[in-house]
């Protein structure tokens, strides 16, 4: 499900969230998004208000997560108002957002609505999450024909 974020909210979320995420800037936590989307294989949107830094090379290259700038005439809330209104299937968008309006606009076309902290919570756990340790290749493929000789000589079988 595409996740369309509303940039400098869950930036808010993040810094009131504990003490190591107080200095965030909106790189460490595209990068955290990119990180958590490419691991749950999802696709996200983050729209900030106005233009952006001056340089937005940190911003560059992110997997899973494009970035935009509403600009100097547009306000974030209506570009993701925007966005929700011309999805072609809103029930499968999820809106992170704490501000009412976007909820709002998110309820009107179905689409699933979460707030700010409740979202970063929930990217907090999956990059905390261990991957899986993989499955020994004799799990398939079975043990040599020399492996299967000395567990039979270990076990007092080979007669």
């Amino acid at each position: 499900m595409p996740v369309v974020v509303d940039g400098y909210n869950l930036l808010h979320a993040i810094a009131a969230s504990g003490e190591e995420f107080q200095l965030f800037s909106e790189d460490d936590m595209c990068r955290y998004l990119s990180e958590y989307c490419v691991k749950v294989r999802n696709q996200c949107s983050v729209v900030f208000d106005g233009t952006g830094p001056p340089d937005k090379s940190g911003l560059a290259w992110l997997k899973n997560c494009e970035i935009y700038f509403s600009g100097a005439h547009k306000d974030a809330d209506t570009w993701i108002e925007e966005k929700i209104a011309d999805s072609s299937a809103p029930k499968n968008l999820i809106v992170v957002s704490t501000d009412r309006r976007l909820r709002d606009a998110a309820a009107r076309r179905k689409a699933i609505s979460i707030q700010s902290h409740l979202f970063w919570s929930l990217v907090i756990q999956e990059l905390d999450k261990k991957a899986p340790t993989p499955e020994p290749k004799e799990k398939r493929k079975g043990l040599t024909e020399g492996e299967t000789d000395q567990w039979m000589d270990i076990f007092g079988l080979d007669e």
